[in-house]
């Protein structure tokens, strides 16, 4: 894992976990997006990795931008974009 948040792959890795409502909601903004932009992103699970789920199990979800803390909680897809290089 890099300093700053996961190693990174994709242009946007969402770090969740199973049956989380708010990361649910996180997934649907990310997923879009990621398509309308043409821009990779991954997903973690916190149930899959303890290191993840030690350091960010009270944020999920939590956003990486070009793997670099972006948002926790809530997904502002505003945000995003901007953070993307497409301010709508």
């Amino acid at each position: 894992m890099a300093a700053t948040g996961p190693e990174h792959r994709a242009r946007i890795t969402l770090v969740g976990k199973p049956g989380c409502h708010l990361c649910d909601d996180a997934r649907a903004v990310v997923s879009r997006v990621a398509e309308e932009l043409g821009v990779t992103w991954e997903e973690w699970s916190i149930a899959d990795d303890p290191a993840l789920a030690e350091e960010y199990w009270e944020q999920i979800p939590v956003t990486f931008v070009d793997g670099r803390q972006h948002d926790y909680w809530r997904v502002d897809e505003a945000r995003l974009r901007a953070a993307l290089g497409a301010g709508r």
